[in-house]
């Protein structure tokens, strides 16, 4: 076998298992950002949402994403449940049914595991925004839809050879495909589901919620950071290393930029500078380099970032203004900065700095081609994936209900769903009143002490 893609391929594989690894990273972030009564629900999410992703695009959604067809769908190769490799090295068995992911010589089934990897973030990135109040099984079904069909189509327009992909748009790593189709995809079902109990008060104002556990949310997004080494590098689907060492470089340069202007912006605005956020806007800059990271310099990657890190901030206070509620942000990190780094490529490409022919972005002289393929992908992306993921949440919730009982979603999911709690042998008391004796200090006395006392 050629060296090549033996090195290719190892790459390849590598990167996915980084990719996978992300899954420990959302489940993390999550669950911190969600109550401690609300946590086995979504580590069990996280965790099976991978599974039956995984189950759809096997199934179906490989041959619908990467199949030969027309440029709206695939239509070879469909039910991919195993099959010869198309390496130049080992034969051209699948050539002519595949042909879109034929420029990289490494075997088909590292090909699409790479690409399977992908879809399962994209599915997962619905988990914590519709936390807290869905039915588990209502979340596994629209899982396995969007894997088995929204996933796949979109992506086949961008990386299949599809319409979009002829029309000059560009998106390397998937601030399209991936986190605005989940971004999208988790927007429809806020929409659907409404608000936590609790969260909006009868006068409108909005009641804070907090995460249980900052220090896993915290653990959650440096796996993320470390995962997105093998999502933006590994999307090169070669060991080129001009063009890794330059993506690699894009992509930590976001994120350190987003960091910093998140902090400064949440300082300003909130009065502190408020760890939730900072979180945020390290996963929002890596979202937005993640389009344009093989297509831009390492100083527009800088600006890309620092303004990631204000759009996340400013959108986590918009939905909620607008009650929309989100728990972990989702929205603000996927579907705000998918959109804002697809249209970054529009922006700031520069043509071939990584061997790619983008033509230049508007900003380095290329006028308005490169950002109106990118805006016409945005919109098109958009408004398939909302739609269909609308009718989808629709069907789901007259079919088998979406929403949990309020009973269940006061007292947490974990019992409700899971009959099982994460910190079990935590004993929570409610704080009634305060009171001042004369050998105790105003304290918050709980309900229980009070009867022993005899108050």
């Amino acid at each position: 076998m050629d060296t090549k893609v033996v090195l290719d391929t190892i790459w390849v594989l590598v990167t996915a298992m980084l990719v996978f690894f992300m899954n420990l990273g959302f489940a993390m972030v999550e669950s911190g950002f969600a109550r401690s009564k609300n946590c086995v629900n979504i580590l069990s999410k996280n965790f099976i949402v991978f599974a039956v992703s995984s189950l759809g695009f096997l199934v179906l959604g490989w041959g619908l994403m990467f199949g030969d067809g027309s440029s709206f769908v695939g239509l070879n190769g469909l039910f991919f449940l195993g099959g010869a490799d198309n390496s130049p090295a080992i034969g051209d068995a699948y050539k002519g049914v595949y042909s879109a992911i034929n420029w990289t010589g490494v075997p088909l089934l590292a090909k699409f595991f790479f690409q399977l990897v992908f879809c399962g973030t994209a599915a997962t990135i619905v988990s914590g925004a519709v936390a807290e109040r869905i039915k588990y099984k209502s979340f596994i079904v629209f899982s396995f839809v969007m894997a088995i069909f929204i996933y796949p189509i979109v992506g086949h327009w961008i990386w299949g050879g599809g319409w979009l992909s002829k029309l000059g748009m560009f998106d390397f790593a998937g601030s399209t495909v991936v986190h605005s189709v989940g971004g999208w995809s988790a927007l429809a079902g806020i929409l659907i589901l409404g608000p936590r109990f609790g969260k909006y008060r009868k006068d409108g104002k909005i009641n804070p919620i907090p995460g249980h556990n900052l220090s896993i949310a915290t653990i959650g997004v440096f796996v993320l950071w470390l995962g997105w080494f093998g999502f933006n590098p590994g999307s090169t689907m070669a060991a080129d290393p001009g063009a890794i060492s330059h993506v690699v470089m894009t992509t930590n340069t976001a994120a350190i930029a987003a960091i910093l202007s998140s902090t400064v912006i949440a300082w300003l605005i909130l009065g502190k500078p408020d760890l939730g956020m900072t979180l945020n806007g390290c996963l929002a800059g890596l979202v937005a380099i993640t389009a344009p990271c093989a297509f831009v310099s390492v100083g527009s990657s800088l600006i890309i970032g620092a303004i990631a890190g204000i759009l996340v901030v400013l959108f986590v206070i918009f939905f909620d203004r607008a009650k929309i509620d989100d728990p972990v942000g989702a929205l603000s990190v996927h579907l705000v900065n998918g959109v804002f780094g697809t249209l970054a490529v529009g922006l700031f490409a520069q043509d071939k700095i990584t061997g790619t022919a983008t033509g230049n972005g508007l900003f380095f002289g290329g006028g308005m081609k490169l950002l109106g393929a990118q805006f016409v992908g945005v919109i098109a992306c958009g408004a398939f994936t909302f739609i269909i993921a609308l009718v989808a949440w629709v069907i789901i919730k007259a079919v088998m209900g979406l929403r949990v009982s309020l009973q269940e979603e006061i007292d947490g999911l974990d019992i409700g769903e899971h009959g099982n709690s994460a910190y079990p042998e935590f004993l929570i008391r409610k704080p009634v009143y305060s009171y001042v004796s004369e050998n105790k200090p105003i304290a918050l006395v709980s309900e229980g002490s009070l009867k022993k006392e005899g108050r």
